[in-house]
């Protein structure tokens, strides 16, 4: 799916979003350098798996630390390692810099679920890339939950610590 193709998929659904383009971005730092003064909470996007091959993507906010061990407990999960770029182009159809919640619309298939830090609740917008990392769409939190699960990705919520 193009970003363009997603962003009708959000238009269709009714919901509203709001996409800037800027230089592609590959870190949270080159992010901050570069977005200027969008609202919102930014995000960082984790894809996770464990040795048995279970995958998750996990959207914490950027100034979040993970205790990756801490988490695999918390979703039922012995460790966790970041996955490797082939299986995160083929699960969610994106490359490293471009990992976004919304990629679950090229998982048909549920194989990868979906985890939100309980602290984006506290915001109103969430910013995440439209599939690319040279575009970033500001969406509504509500929305954002209700696309996932349109698209048979219901979220879990988890706690961080800050750093």
């Amino acid at each position: 799916m193009t970003p363009d193709e997603l962003l009708a998929r959000l238009e269709a659904l009714g919901i509203e979003a709001r996409t800037v383009s800027h230089r592609p971005v590959f870190t949270v730092e080159e992010a901050r350098e570069h977005r200027g003064d969008l609202p919102g909470a930014h995000v960082k996007n984790l894809f996770l798996r464990d040795k048995k091959g279970a995958m998750w993507l996990v959207v914490t906010l950027e100034s979040r630390s993970v205790d990756l061990k801490a988490l695999a407990r918390e979703l039922g999960h012995r460790n966790f390692s970041f996955g490797s770029r082939e299986r995160l182009e083929r699960y969610l159809g994106v490359i490293p810099g471009a990992v976004t919640p919304f990629a679950v619309v090229n998982d048909p298939d549920g194989h990868v679920r979906v985890a939100l830090d309980v602290a984006l609740q506290e915001h109103d917008l969430w910013n995440f890339h439209p599939l690319v990392n040279s575009r970033t769409t500001t969406i509504g939190g509500a929305d954002m939950v209700r696309f996932l699960e349109s698209e048979n990705h219901p979220p879990r919520w988890v706690s961080f610590e800050e750093e």
